[in-house]
């Protein structure tokens, strides 16, 4: 089984809190599968068990490559149904639109027909995992646990 954990990142931060959320993917030994919106595949949305999704805030909602790639791999929407999907953001400030940002992400995800979950409990028990510039403490340990939460999930629904 797999997880892809897919990002749009311009800055280098929504990256980096991808490759946190894959850590906690790993952490319970399931694959990590992480890409850049340039580098997915449709094969890698069909071989994944869930997908975390995560873009910065651009004017409140995903950036536009990471919206390209649910477009263009809208076909893909009845293959997708039941698979666990989840979302992270970056801003540049704490009242920046992240979660309006990973709301986005997750209303794609829904009409993919996918299982939406926000962070566990253990974390912040929201939406998902948001943070302002490049990943501090709290969030690199609120991304860990979302990449283990979706992966358990998807085990548990396999």
């Amino acid at each position: 089984m797999q997880i892809l954990v897919l990002y749009y990142s311009k800055g280098g931060n929504t990256k980096k809190l991808a490759e946190e959320i894959a850590k906690g993917v790993e952490s319970t030994d399931t694959k990590a599968v992480i890409k850049s919106t340039q580098e997915v595949t449709k094969d890698d949305f069909l071989e994944s068990a869930g997908i975390i999704a995560g873009s910065p805030v651009y004017f409140g909602v995903m950036a536009a490559d990471l919206k390209r790639i649910f477009d263009e791999f809208i076909g893909l929407r009845r293959k997708m149904e039941n698979k666990v999907g989840a979302a992270f953001a970056t801003g540049a400030h704490h009242t920046g639109g992240k979660e309006t940002t990973i709301m986005s992400i997750l209303q794609c995800m829904l009409i993919y027909g996918m299982i939406i979950v926000g962070d566990p409990m253990s974390a912040s028990g929201h939406y998902g995992v948001g943070c302002v510039g490049a990943p501090d403490k709290v969030a690199v340990d609120e991304g860990f646990k979302l990449g283990a939460r979706v992966t358990e999930l998807c085990k548990r629904l396999k």
